[in-house]
């Protein structure tokens, strides 16, 4: 365990004593938080790896996961900005809360949205900002990870996304209860079943892209052409074609 510096050891680990009595929200030091993400270094820095953080607070976990995924995506698709973007939200699409307290909600989609810009050097209005804004909309949940419900009292839905290569992307939603489920079902007689029928989708959402990312919840769409920068070049073709899944 690595020892952590004197900033670190004077952090504030509590917002309030009633919070700690009604909710018991303990925030985790950063050096512990780094030294549990080591532990898990290699999905860390994949791109396509989901985490999900039941209590995320204000994102301590899913900030360190972002930010070593974001290093990993900038050495790995260097020859390619166009790959390098697309694989660094999916980095971001990969990551998702739960957390009761809507402070703590707000605070979380900020952080992780300002490592995101930060990372790829965007400014606030930027198009790949917007998308990841709607993108953490959905990832980061408001609700109880116990009663696997929103604060409203619908059941918890998470939001699958996946590259399919050349700038689309795929969404589909499913009931975080089926996924819990399906995890308990792995390893019985239910594996003889096809995944499909244990499996499905509460709703799927058309092919789309950045630009209509950036759109959602806005009156106008914004699609933003791709550059010649933006083409691979042959010496991250293998890199780009085993991220993307072509």
């Amino acid at each position: 365990m690595r020892a952590h510096n004197d900033a670190e050891a004077g952090e504030s680990l509590v917002r309030s004593r009633q919070r700690v009595i009604e909710h018991g929200e303990v925030f985790t030091p950063r050096w512990l938080v780094r030294d549990m993400v080591d532990l898990v270094v290699d999905e860390a820095t994949r791109a396509d790896a989901r985490f999900l953080e039941p209590a995320c607070g204000s994102g301590n976990f899913l900030v360190e996961v972002l930010e070593r995924r974001l290093d990993a995506m900038r050495g790995r698709y260097r020859c390619s900005p166009f790959e390098h973007r697309h694989a660094s939200l999916l980095g971001l699409m990969c990551l998702y809360g739960i957390e009761l307290l809507p402070d703590n909600v707000a605070e979380c989609r900020a952080n992780l949205l300002d490592v995101f810009r930060a990372g790829l050097g965007l400014g606030p209005d930027d198009e790949w900002a917007r998308a990841a804004r709607t993108v953490l909309a959905a990832n980061i949940v408001q609700g109880d990870a116990l009663k696997m419900q929103t604060v409203d009292g619908r059941p918890i839905e998470f939001a699958e996304w996946a590259y399919l290569g050349r700038g689309k992307f795929q969404r589909r939603d499913f009931a975080y209860k089926d996924l819990t489920q399906r995890s308990l079902a792995g390893g019985t007689l239910f594996d003889q079943f096809d995944e499909d029928e244990l499996f499905a989708p509460v709703r799927s959402h058309p092919v789309m892209t950045v630009g209509d990312l950036a759109a959602m919840g806005e009156e106008r769409s914004v699609t933003a052409p791709v550059t010649a920068s933006d083409r691979t070049s042959p010496a991250c073709t293998s890199a780009t074609a085993a991220e993307s899944g072509r």
